[in-house]
């Protein structure tokens, strides 16, 4: 495969990508890096949840875990190993099913069918409700809005979080705008972690809505890929120090710590919000699965085991991303066609190529048997105003074939950035 050097034109660089392209088209590859699923390999690190509880079936306050009545806030056991952290009080911490996606969906279902605490009526009878989009950001979120009929508004990210004065200036002037999507350690998908003086700013900012939430995702709050453990502000704390106690809704999960389907998703919040989301979930369950989360408490123990379990998915995904950051740099460096982000944690790699060139470089790289995330997914309505931002997710694929479609993917960026460039030339 050709490595471009800084010497070579754009119509140098055209001919040699079209030459490497249609190889990689001839070899009929089967690759995907669509979606930021963890390894059969990570998997296995938590084997011995599936032999858990063994014949134990109490949990530490007597109650028993097959039937239906007691821990409705989830069990105590499993919420003091994870409270410090998500940086929740364990009292203001609620440990439920398996998915954080599901109490996202929960807590915007509940504002708009009922009132939340310090708000002056439902969501369902506001002239209009609308939240801010950090972008790039998480698809999901995007969903969740389009389900609901949220307005989104996109708002740029900066290497400290998003743009707070862009936050600041539309939640102040609109009582419209409701919330706001953060993920606040190791974005999705540029691995941004927020500053301190953004989460200030969020906790103490002045909104027009007084029923403003921020939804909080902490997915990634014990993901880390390097020595450097990045630690964000507590931002519950912040709020109410603040005086705004209600404002956060803080979510997480074991979905990439133990097994992504059957794990344990947690909300915390204010002590208000905590009491009116219980009221709500207590008309639609009787409760968690216990039995799963006294699996959960015996595997992991304590808030010391959950890093130690961490520290094995890290040994397995380094290499990974480290070889992402490899291949980048050689096929791409010095070129002009693209940057990328190098992340201390997270899941996934931003690649960002030439202006109106990312919806091209992911159909080509298809056409090589390369799948990717589909260009504009990391914006509201799917649509990325730059055409420029593509997410990689480097930690399904086993190495090698990981390696295989990165060198695929920085010979698409090759040949449609080259194509651009010599276009415009002419």
């Amino acid at each position: 495969m050709t490595t471009p050097t800084n010497a070579e034109t754009p119509a140098e660089i055209l001919a040699a990508a079209r030459r490497d392209h249609a190889a990689l088209v001839e070899r009929g590859l089967s690759l995907n890096l669509t979606r930021g699923k963890p390894s059969a390999r990570q998997l296995d690190l938590s084997a011995d949840l599936l032999s858990l509880p063994g014949d134990r079936h109490t949990a530490a306050d007597g109650t028993d875990c097959r039937n239906y009545a007691g821990a409705p806030q989830g069990l105590l056991e499993l919420r003091e190993i994870f409270a410090d952290l998500l940086q929740v009080p364990v009292e203001q911490l609620i440990a439920a099913g398996n998915a954080s996606l599901e109490l996202m969906h929960d807590c915007l279902a509940g504002a708009f069918l009922g009132t939340l605490p310090g708000a002056e009526g439902r969501w369902a009878d506001a002239e209009r409700v609308a939240f801010l989009c950090p972008a790039p950001g998480y698809d999901r979120h995007f969903t969740l809005c389009e389900r609901f009929g949220i307005e989104m508004i996109p708002v740029p990210m900066t290497d400290q979080g998003p743009d707070m004065d862009v936050v600041e200036r539309l939640v102040s002037s609109d009582a419209g705008v409701k919330g706001i999507w953060c993920v606040p350690k190791y974005s999705n998908p540029d691995g941004v972690s927020y500053s301190d003086e953004t989460v200030q700013r969020l906790a103490s900012m002045e909104t027009a809505a007084p029923d403003f939430r921020i939804f909080w995702d902490n997915a990634y709050a014990v993901h880390h890929l390097t020595d450097e453990e990045v630690e964000i502000a507590d931002l519950l704390a912040a709020c109410a120090e603040s005086g705004n106690p209600d404002r956060a809704f803080v979510f997480g999960s074991t979905s990439k710590v133990t097994f992504a389907g059957a794990g344990v998703a947690f909300l915390g919040s204010s002590p208000a919000n905590v009491r009116w989301y219980l009221e709500r979930a207590g008309a639609r369950s009787i409760g968690p699965d216990k039995i799963n989360q006294l699996r959960h408490a015996l595997f992991l123990k304590d808030a010391e085991g959950v890093r130690a379990h961490m520290r094995g998915h890290r040994e397995l995904l380094q290499p990974k991303f480290e070889a992402v950051e490899r291949i980048l740099s050689k096929q791409l460096a010095g070129t002009g066609l693209a940057t990328w982000s190098t992340p201390k944690g997270g899941y996934f790699v931003r690649l960002d190529v030439l202006d109106g060139c990312a919806r091209e470089v992911v159909r080509r790289a298809a056409e090589a048997g390369i799948a990717l995330t589909p260009a504009g997914a990391t914006h509201p309505y799917g649509e990325d105003p730059q055409d420029r931002t593509i997410r990689i997710a480097p930690s399904f694929p086993e190495l090698d074939a990981l390696e295989e479609a990165i060198e695929g993917l920085a010979v698409c960026v090759r040949l449609v950035g080259a194509e651009k460039l010599v276009a415009d030339q002419g």
